[in-house]
């Protein structure tokens, strides 16, 4: 009878322990083992199936009472063998690394960057990032005090929502007894457009309708979101990246990548992706290439990591003590999106032991994992933060993570410079392939002038397609004027045959503060987008000539 009240009791302890932790059953997982070796200690020490006894010489031995309690020991020592040489035996580099190397999938060598990152207008580059936006999300929370002391801001995620580019995080319980009050869920989420920090909102309706955040990773019970999965059909399956998306309608949903082991117990690889409706719990699974188009990321950023470091790691296999051709990445994973608003992860590599000094820069899909890999030297991001920031040294500013955009199909990280605080107070472009040509600005105009400036007066030798994206306009002076901006001289001017605003200050040519109305001009300009184009080159034909 006492064997069974005990047996009753482990049985109890252990659905608590399976129903708090959500241990994978299913081979390659240690979490189902780990509770079982555990359990089966209790039964033994409950049960007193092993003791301890002390002869007369005093010496202490272990006593096995039973064969129940050999069964016993068995089993624990079967536990222990299972997780530690199991593993060992099926996931070692020694006998498995062509397996690590090859689970990254085929690795393209890409020719051109403006194949994959497309040139980008002054306007859509992303000026906000994550720490921003949760000062941004918090300040608009505070707000509305009642709602403010129930909830809290969740984690943001970079996503593109129909033409736009939002961090966008859901509210979320900040305890147990506020999720107790409010069981039907959270109001809603919060959205920073990640090009324009003025535009922050609130969303607690889509088209007339309540949203209420039900499902989330801080609910309790059943709608705790890992938790309503694992007992909804995934208790035998690997589920990472509890990412919170909202659809092009705005409704609110949970994209989790369902994962398997293709290395014994390591070499995780992303082999599905679920979705769940954060407000009625609806569950719907996808493969890969299935996934609704609204879905930006499928392939978790820590997988793509070891992916990719595994494939530098074991070039020339296991044995590479001198690291011949041996590739890292740099500062981790960076999402960024390109053309056919495609979301790619962008990381750059480093050969093993370098500092400063990239190899080439990989982009990788972030839902079919295909990567590329642009074979170019450059400068590590680390390195283009300093760059940027010894531009203003003396003003004690800090550099957001740079995000890598092609400006006129030069390669170059775009990043804010940030006060104490966390305000945007400058924005900074730095080259990729060389961080000494830097330009810093008060407004993305104004950096984009100084970055092409800081450019042309190298030659263009690290863009040798910069001369085909040169237009030349020979024209008459419609408008001119002048403007000051850090000491520096800027001129605006309106040309005849064009609609645009050509600006440039004495550095592209010592003829602007001269120009007046009428002259006849030479400007050549790269092939922008924008309203307002920055000169390459500007001639006053007109200058020197006899009335």
């Amino acid at each position: 009878m006492k064997k069974l009240v005990l047996a009753v009791v482990i049985l109890l302890f252990g659905f608590l322990i399976v129903y708090a932790n959500l241990p994978v059953i299913n081979y390659g997982y240690w979490g189902l083992p780990f509770i079982l070796m555990v359990l089966t200690i209790f039964w033994i020490l409950g049960s007193k199936q092993i003791y301890f006894t002390v002869d007369t010489h005093n010496n202490n031995n272990l006593s096995v009472n039973s064969r129940k309690g050999k069964a016993s020991l068995w089993f624990l020592l079967l536990l222990i063998v299972y997780m530690a040489l199991v593993p060992m035996v099926t996931s070692w580099g020694l006998f498995r690394h062509q397996s690590y190397r090859n689970l990254i999938g085929t690795v393209e060598k890409g020719a051109d960057f403006s194949n994959h990152i497309a040139p980008i207008s002054i306007e859509k580059i992303r000026v906000v990032d994550e720490p921003l936006a949760y000062l941004l999300g918090d300040k608009v929370l505070g707000a509305q005090p009642a709602l403010g002391s129930q909830v809290d801001l969740g984690e943001f995620t970079i996503q593109k929502v129909n033409d736009g580019l939002y961090w966008v995080a859901p509210l979320v319980h900040s305890g147990f007894f506020k999720w107790n009050k409010n069981k039907a869920g959270t109001a809603g989420y919060v959205m920073v457009n990640a090009t324009n920090e003025r535009d922050v909102k609130l969303v607690q309706e889509v088209n007339g309708a309540e949203i209420r955040v039900k499902y989330q990773p801080q609910a309790y019970f059943q709608t705790n979101l890992h938790r309503h999965l694992y007992f909804n059909g995934y208790m035998t399956s690997g589920l990472t990246d509890f990412t919170f998306e909202v659809d092009d309608a705005g409704m609110p949903f949970w994209v989790v990548t369902r994962f398997v082991k293709r290395i014994g117990f390591y070499g995780d690889d992303a082999a599905s992706v679920i979705v769940v409706n954060a407000q009625s719990g609806e569950i719907n699974e996808y493969s890969i290439e299935d996934a609704p188009s609204w879905i930006d990321r499928i392939q978790p950023s820590n997988f793509i990591e070891n992916q990719l470091n595994d494939w530098g790691e074991y070039v020339k296999g296991y044995w590479n003590f001198a690291n011949e051709e041996k590739l890292q990445i740099t500062e981790g994973l960076t999402l960024v999106y390109g053309e056919d608003n495609k979301s790619y992860w962008y990381t750059g590599l480093t050969s093993v032991g370098a500092d400063e000094a990239t190899v080439g820069f990989v982009l990788v899909d972030t839902r079919t994992k295909q990567t590329v890999w642009y074979k170019q030297s450059g400068a590590t991001e680390y390195a283009a933060q300093n760059s940027a920031i010894g531009k203003v040294q003396e003003k004690g500013y800090t550099a957001s993570l740079p995000i890598p955009y092609n400006i006129n199909n030069i390669p170059t990280y775009v990043m804010t410079l940030k006060d104490k605080g966390g305000l945007v107070k400058m924005y900074a472009m730095v080259a990729i392939e060389d961080y000494t040509i830097v330009g810093v600005g008060n407004s993305l105009q104004e950096t984009l002038m100084a970055y092409k400036n800081a450019f042309n007066m190298t030659g263009s030798k690290f863009n040798p397609q910069s001369d085909s994206q040169k237009e030349v306009l020979s024209t008459v002076v419609r408008r001119i004027n002048s403007d000051i901006k850090n000491g520096n001289s800027f001129y605006y001017l309106t040309v005849d045959g064009s609609n645009n605003i050509f600006i440039g200050s004495t550095q592209i040519s010592n003829e602007l503060p001269v120009t007046c109305v009428g002259d006849s001009v030479v400007i050549s300009y790269d092939n922008d987008t924008d309203v307002l184009i920055g000169m390459s080159s500007f001639k006053n034909k007109s200058l020197g000539k006899k009335n």
